[in-house]
This record gives structure tokens, sequence and C-alpha cells, in this order.
């Protein structure tokens, strides 16, 4: 039958899905790392809850991958209620909006990912309903029109995005919460690492961790996917179990370096310093150079470059650092060429 494949394909997708949320940590005492939100978040919560109110509306911010849709999940857990999950472009028309929030039981969470990428109008009609629990509606066009105010049951917005900066200032300042998600240590990976091994069944030592948390790039969402790709080729080409002398042989396989560089990251370096001279270089220059979207490289490449000093930014552009040379095995430019380089950005 012609449907057969499409809803074999539908079916496998919500199994993986499921695989996949059953990974994540359903508790805050599960959730590793980011120890101050979470002690913020657990005040936060049991105040609420010796209320019986809902919780005040939360916006979480960061790089991709830290855990803000793993935390607004748990919000909704430890508050007892259920979660509604969407994300700002999938939201296009007030009326969707509306549908949303209309449908919502009392203190439900409400989670929007990357809403910073919220429509304007869609915007406007969320400002009354996070501050009045009400909805401003238009029915009717021309003379006809009439403006309608719909009652919404109490309910918490978790908000969450990467580019902070995009946020309005008034969309910003109607969370009640606000929380900045940090890089996580190689250590905190590593008890990521044993806890997501456990649960798939890996035979992971302890110095395999180590090496898979250091080149994991501080982020959860490729510790955890590092790890199942090195088990898929240690299951080949060992004898599955993952060894540090394993670890090694996978992840230089992978073409993932010792500081967990892929081989986008190493092409956008090369590209700034082999092409641009090791800068100043803007983003949209970079970005037609290296194939790559301007978002992927805001967003995704360069926060953890700039995290371990690779690049800096500037006024004028991206700028290469002395350690990313020494990093890619290139003679770095004279004293006096870097040097004149400084000197013109802070002038």
């Amino acid at each position: 039958m012609k449907g057969e494949p499409r809803l074999v394909a539908a079916e496998a997708g919500e199994e993986e899905r499921q695989f996949e949320l059953s990974l994540r940590p359903r508790r805050l005492e599960e959730f590793v790392g980011q120890e101050k939100v979470k002690e913020a978040l657990r005040i936060a919560c049991e105040a609420a809850r010796r209320r019986r109110e809902p919780l005040d509306h939360v916006l979480l911010s960061g790089p991709p991958g830290l855990g803000k849709t793993t935390l607004a999940r748990i919000i909704a857990a430890e508050m007892g209620v259920n979660v509604r999950v969407t994300s700002g472009p999938a939201i296009e028309r007030p009326g969707d909006l509306a549908a949303i929030l209309t449908s919502l039981s009392p203190g439900d969470v409400l989670f929007i990912d990357e809403i910073h990428r919220l429509h304007r109008a869609v915007e406007e009609i969320l400002y009354p309903a996070m501050e009045d629990r009400a909805l401003d509606l238009v029915i009717g066009k021309g003379p006809g029109a009439r403006a309608v105010r719909l009652s919404l049951p109490p309910f918490t917005l978790v908000g969450a995005t990467t580019r902070m900066g995009l946020l309005s200032s008034p969309l910003r300042d109607r969370f009640g919460l606000a929380f900045h998600l940090e890089y996580y240590s190689p250590a905190e990976l590593e008890r990521i690492l044993e806890r997501t091994a456990d649960i798939l069944g890996i035979k992971l030592l302890p110095e395999g961790a180590a090496v898979i948390a250091r080149r994991a790039r501080g982020t959860p969402r490729v510790a955890i996917r590092l790890l199942r790709r090195v088990r898929d080729y240690v299951e080949v080409k060992a004898e599955g179990i993952i060894t540090e002398e394993a670890a090694v042989e996978a992840l230089d396989f992978l073409a993932v370096d010792e500081l967990g560089l892929d081989p986008v990251d190493r092409r956008y370096l090369r590209c700034l310093i082999e092409r641009f001279g090791g800068g100043p270089a803007g983003v949209e220059a970079l970005a037609a150079s290296t194939g790559e979207e301007v978002s992927t490289l805001e967003e995704v490449v360069e926060p953890y470059l700039l995290q371990v000093g690779l690049i800096v930014r500037t006024p004028r552009g991206r700028l290469a650092t002395p350690e990313a040379y020494r990093h890619l095995g290139i003679k770095p430019p004279s004293v006096l060429r870097q040097e004149t380089l400084w000197s013109e950005e802070e002038e």
C-alpha cells in the first residue's frame, strides 16, 4: 500500500522521540550541572506550590544543547502539571497562539523554544496573556470589527532562546525568572555520560567517559551524540567496551579533535586564517566562504570557539587568536602584526 512506508516512518520517528525523552532527567535532583539555576528553580517551585499558585514565567537562555527543553519539562514535573511544547517559528499567526493558550488547563506549562523568532503580531498577543491572563482578539473586519477579551486559565510560560539580544525588551521584561545556562565542566559531562550509558546498556569505563567528556564542547547533547557514535564504533571495531584507547580511536575516526572541534569548526578557523589573514572578518563573509548559514556560525560554531579562546569578536569582525594558529599547526603571524590588529580594534 502507498501509505505504508510513510506510516512506518512516522512510527519510527515517534519511537525515536520517545527514546530521546527517556534519556532526559525528569526531576531537578536528576539534572546534572547548572547548580545555581537548579537551586533557584527549586526554591521558586516550592514557594509556588505552597501558595498553590502557578510558577512565574521563566526565560532560559544559552547555547543549544545545554538542557533548556529538559528544564522546561522538569519544571512541569516539579509543579505536577502538564507541559505543552512548541516553538517560535511554528506559531505563524495570532490565531495559532490563541488556540494553544485556550487549550491549556489551569497551572499548565507552555514551553516556547526559540522564542526570539516569534512574529511581531504573535508577540503582541502574548503580552496580555502573560500579564493579565487575558487574550485580546479582534473579530471581523472593517466597520463591523469588534474587540473581544477572553479570560485564560493561570499558566506558566517557559521561553528558551539562543539569542538573548534578539528578544524585544517588552517581552523580556515580562518574565519573572530569567536564567542563563553555562557550558558544562568535563566532570559534569562524565556524570551525564555514565547515567546515559547505564540507560542504554553501554559498557563505558571511566577513562573512556573522560575522553568523550573532554571532546564534547561542554554540551550534554554533543556528549550523548558522541557516546552513541563511539558505541557503534567499538561494537564493530573493538570488543564493545569503551576504553580510553577505544574512545580516542573512535573520536579520531569521527574527526573530533582534542578540543572537541569538528570539521565545520576547523574549516571556519582555516577560512578565517588562510583567506582573511586571521581577521578581522565579518560573519557574512565567513558564512559565504564556508558554505554555512550565518545563524549556524553565530549560534553553533562561534560560541564554543569563543569559550575556548580560539577567536574573539570585535566591532570590525572576527579575529583568530594565537591559540587558533597553534591548534591548527599553522605558524602565527609576527607579534607586530598581531599587536597591530589588537591596537586597531581597541582604538
